[in-house]
């Protein structure tokens, strides 16, 4: 999303009091009551009120619905086919948390006080907000005032308010105008585009009444045709010594008015609830009496439950919040409370309906329009998924919801089939003006397909993937071979050209990194979500295949574009070139890079300036090791961090906790440590100068995400859990609590140990630093944590076929002869598409274009034909066949104490060792008799480190096929490629032959050193 910040030097910081269940405030100038007026926002996930003063006449001040917005027309100059043809605004609707103050005949505003004796108070634990300020009267007396608000969050749009004046020495009347004000309007975004877009249309008052019992407005938006009502009561009592005075109308809303006499000593006290209730877009007049019947009646439920049980209420709610959560930190206090303020203004904003998803700013302000992105689905979500998992449902829901309009937007895009989700939305339509920075940003389909799997990974919610996941997953599924393709010009590799990644400071690019790896988890989750369907439920997978008319040959598409997708590496820096051009660009200049005037650059920079040069908004690389990197090697980890790091600006709020993230995993402690106060503090302290627009919940969660993922190591590895805590050095010790499926896992952290305690749930099976574990119910296991170490190379995998022996050219006579005899064409593409594939898998690579049809009977009869043929070279092999050098790689990894392993797709591995005389050379084989998937499957790697007792990271693969360097990385190794660059452009290193295999070279260019077995501990 476009989240440019100005990096303001604006550090209200935390005093040494600091109580971490407490916000707390004075007020400043203009300025800084606008931002306090986001920080102590109220909300409940469908209404969201600022906390302006309700005495005051701030012109930011406003109330917001999750299901209130307009729609207006986006006039461009020169218009194009598939343009977005209208935005989405959220509108401030009718503002019912004011009270006007009159003490005799002065009006009590202390927006217009430049210095306001006023101070807020957010209550974390109990989830209510409390503002008190001393008023000196010009005809001479003060008061003091407090106003105590709730927005319950069991209540759909309810605000409750407490206003007590109390005299110090006043003496004399008081008035009180308990109002809901209709005047405002939606803020237009000048020169900012951070704030939203000049609004056709709007909410006009068509009705409104007010008299002693209460008051109400009705309204309704121009275009969108959605109509509300907010309407207010009050509550008196004996002791509130106010009385009922008149009510009245005007074109700026509606009052009611209420008298009373202060002395000295003596206070007043209003209860104010106000309610609001609204409908779907295109309604008509009909529905205001069903509208005004629903709020009378939930006035009628608030006014008897009272200020004070809707206030413990709310308590039971944050209570339950917090007990899920489970969070402390031993350490600074500003860092407890800037999390538990994180999450619960997270929770706040979170959705609580299928209905509407979470916008970037939550209800908290105007910034973005109201609009949701993607990072809801790639920062937010998974944040709610391990303490709020219902919330993170309604999430996904509310995308199956709008998964039509996701149809029609790939239709407008030219795409016949599929589904793309749009950049930025409330209504589910695109609404991004400028196609480069939003509909050209395809990844937002692989973010939502990212955060299906990871919900349903981790609450093990299997029905929300039967009844809406899996449609979701394959209608997304379908853009990619919409706009990919298999380059021939680079071995047949899956290129995605002309798109967006997150980093916006690029646009238009051919293979953006985080699209393609997220592109290749997401086909392949599809692919694995179609086989689980269809053999678990198969009448459900046949009525949704029906439906969307998916065919096999589709998802057999999908399973090749992700096993051929484009991720290479630059073997001169060892790094994911960001885009095919990124790394042949010049480097912003160090002026620009380090003027804090220029930021962000993107309101200082023409955008094809910002395009010309190696600059990152966000690094794209970063954000992939992210969220798709588990199988990547942390060396390369490290490699590419260091290198995306001095280009990153981090002018988007969602940029610091992702380097938080990788910093912790890749052993950069002091550096995670300040990346995450960076994500922690946006808002506290507006460090990007825009939270007097609204409070950014992607870098909330963010910090959430830091926390966990980063100090507490989370990782999701083949569908288990996995923790690896590490404990920064400022603090003594940290505490939080995860969800996984059923059960609830304490997890505490000191600098020397991990203790794990399991608060809910029969039983949970884990892993400590790649260690599995288990956990009975009310149970603590202490573990040691281990001194940060990169894994250290302790044995090297080398494929045969074509590295070691040059018998990829018997094979490929084998095949080319059988190719004849059937009348398959077979050529140089087919053959290279061969290498490191077994039998079978090459049989149908030739067969693609056979003919003929065969059945498996037909296949094994052919498999057969080719194998016999292939034995009869093989038997005529003999030592000399070792190519080059081969002998002399293998003896000296040897040499240098590491472990050797054969991982070879043919069956006939063991005789083609006896006849290179071999036999005895590895410390354990692998051939396609022990596995069941063929390479780009990381199986036979991950077989032939389990043999070798190692962990997966602990090895080195040696491949001459595109397929094998896939697999090798699939399980999480470095790979070595031998042979064509061209095709070989995936590899960590790149030899030309195996005579030039080093391995001191190896271990020197990869970062990853050498420990020989003698010395190891494994």
């Amino acid at each position: 999303m476009v989240d440019q910040g100005t990096h303001s030097a604006n550090t209200t910081a935390a005093t040494p009091a600091t109580d971490a269940w407490r916000l707390h405030r004075r007020d400043g100038g203009p300025m800084d009551r606008a931002v306090n007026e986001s920080l102590f926002v109220l909300a409940n996930g469908t209404l969201g009120v600022r906390a302006g003063s309700e005495e005051g006449s701030s012109p930011t001040q406003a109330c917001f619905l999750v299901g209130v917005w307009e729609r207006s027309p986006i006039h461009y100059h020169e218009r194009f086919t598939g343009f977005a043809a209208h935005t989405d605004t959220r509108l401030p609707v009718a503002d019912a948390s004011r009270i006007r103050l009159w003490l005799g005949n002065e009006r009590v505003d202390p927006d217009a006080d430049p210095a306001p004796a006023s101070e807020r108070e957010l209550d974390l634990r109990h989830g209510s907000y409390r503002r008190t300020l001393r008023w000196q009267a010009a005809a001479g007396g003060a008061v003091e005032i407090t106003a105590e608000r709730v927005v319950p969050l069991d209540q759909p749009a309810l605000l409750a308010i407490r206003y007590r004046v109390r005299s110090l020495d006043y003496r004399g009347p008081i008035r009180l105008e308990s109002a809901i004000d209709t005047a405002r309007n939606a803020t237009t975004q000048g020169d900012d585009p951070r704030v939203g877009a000049a609004v056709d249309g709007g909410l006009a008052t068509h009705a409104s009444a007010a008299d002693t019992a209460g008051a109400w407005v009705a309204q309704h938006t121009r275009h969108s045709a959605i109509r509300l009502v907010c309407a207010q009561a009050h509550g008196l009592s004996s002791t509130s010594h106010l009385v009922a005075g008149e009510a009245s109308t005007s074109a700026a809303g509606v009052c009611q008015t209420f008298h009373g006499e202060l002395a000295p000593g003596t206070c007043v006290v209003l209860d104010k609830f106000a309610t609001w209730t609204w409908s779907e877009p295109g309604a008509n007049a009909e529905t205001d009496p069903v509208l005004l019947t629903d709020a009378r009646a939930a006035l009628a439920t608030a006014g008897q439950a009272g200020f004070p049980s809707l206030l413990a209420g709310q308590a039971e709610r944050f209570r339950q919040l917090w007990e899920r959560a489970d969070l402390a930190i031993d350490g600074p206090a500003e860092v407890e409370q800037a999390l538990r303020f994180n999450l619960f203004q997270l929770f706040q904003s979170g959705s609580r309906s299928d209905g509407f998803s979470t916008a970037a700013k939550g209800l908290t302000g105007e910034g973005y329009e109201g609009h949701v992105f993607w990072d809801t689905e790639a920062f937010v979500l998974p944040a709610l998924t391990q303490v709020a998992p219902d919330m993170a449902r309604h999430l996904l829901a509310w995308r199956y919801r709008t998964l039509d309009q996701a149809r029609a937007h790939a239709r407008e895009l030219d795409h016949p089939r599929g589904a793309l989700y749009p950049w930025r939305t409330i209504s589910g339509n695109e609404c991004s003006a400028y196609f480069p920075g939003g509909s050209a940003q395809y990844h937002i389909n692989a973010a939502i397909a990212w955060a299906i799997r990871w919900y349903v990974t981790v609450t093990g919610d299997e029905a929300f993937l039967r009844q809406m996941g899996a449609e979701m997953l394959f209608e997304t599924a379908r853009i990619w071979i919409a706009i990919g393709h298999h380059d021939a010009r680079r071995g047949g590799a899956f290129c995605l050209c002309e798109v967006t990644g997150p980093d916006e400071y690029s646009a238009l690019v051919n293979n953006n990194h985080y699209t393609n790896r997220m592109a290749q988890q997401h086909l392949r989750d599809a692919v694995a979500t179609a086989d689980w369907l269809a053999g678990h439920f198969p009448s459900d997978y046949a009525n949704l295949v029906g439906r969307i008319g998916l065919g096999p040959d589709e998802i057999a598409a999908w399973q090749r574009a992700a096993d051929t997708m484009y991720l290479p590496v630059d073997t001169a820096l060892g790094v994911f070139p960001q885009d095919d051009g990124f790394l042949d660009k010049p480097r912003l200049p160090d002026a620009d890079m380090r003027n804090a005037a220029l930021r962000p650059l993107l309101l200082h920079r023409h955008p094809l300036s910002l395009y010309r040069h190696q600059v990152c908004k966000q690094a794209d690389v970063v954000l992939a090791l992210t969220l798709a990197g588990t199988a990547i090697h942390p060396a390369a980890k490290r490699r590419n961090f260091d290198y995306y790091e001095p280009l990153t600006l981090h002018d988007s709020t969602l940029s610091a906790s992702t380097f938080s993230v990788v910093a912790s995993e890749v052993g950069y402690d002091a550096k995670a440590y300040r990346y995450f106060l960076d994500t922690l503090r946006v808002d506290l302290d507006d460090s990007h100068g825009n939270a007097a627009h609204g409070l950014h919940m992607a870098a909330m969660a963010g910090s959430w995400l830091a926390l966990v993922w980063g100090f507490g190591g989370l990782r999701v590895r083949d569908g288990h859990l996995h923790l690896a805590p590490r404990l920064p050095a400022a603090w003594r010790g940290c505490r939080f609590a995860v969800v996984w499926h059923a059960t609830r896992l304490r997890i505490e952290i000191t600098a020397t140990e991990a203790r794990y305690t399991l608060l809910q749930g029969a039983a949970l099976a884990f892993h400590h630093y790649r260690q599995a574990r288990h956990l009975e119910r009310g149970q603590t296991l202490a573990l040691p944590i281990p001194p940060f170490a990169l894994p250290a190379l302790q044995a090297v995998v080398f494929d045969l076929d074509g590295v070691l022996a040059d018998t990829a050219v018997l094979h490929r006579t084998a095949w080319q002869a059988l190719a004849g005899e059937i009348g398959a064409p077979f050529d140089e593409a087919i053959a290279e598409r061969m290498k490191g594939v077994d039998r079978m898998g090459s049989l149908e690579i030739l067969l693609e274009r056979a003919p003929r049809h065969y059945d498996d009977a037909g296949k094994a009869a052919l498999a057969a034909r080719k194998n016999a043929r292939y034995v009869e070279q093989v038997e005529a092999l003999t030592p000399d066949n070792l190519l080059p050098g081969a002998r002399r790689a293998l003896a000296s990894v040897r040499a240098a104490g590491l472990k050797l392993a054969l991982a070879s797709a043919s069956r006939n591995a063991p005789l083609l060792l006896q006849h290179l005389a071999l036999e005895g050379a590895f410390d354990y084989v692998v051939d396609a008799r022990r596995i069941r998937h063929s390479k780009p499957h990381p199986e036979i790697f991950l077989a032939a480190a389990k043999g070798l007792g190692l962990a997966p990271e602990a090895c080195i693969g040696v491949e001459d096929a595109r397929a094998g360097i896939a697999g090798i990385h699939a399980a999480g190794m470095l790979a070595v490629g031998i042979g064509n660059a061209k095709q070989l452009f995936e590899a960590d290193v790149l030899l030309p032959n195996i005579a030039a295999f080093d391995i001191n070279r190896i271990t020197k260019t990869s970062g990853v050193p050498a420990r020989p077995m003698a010395d190891a501990t494994t």
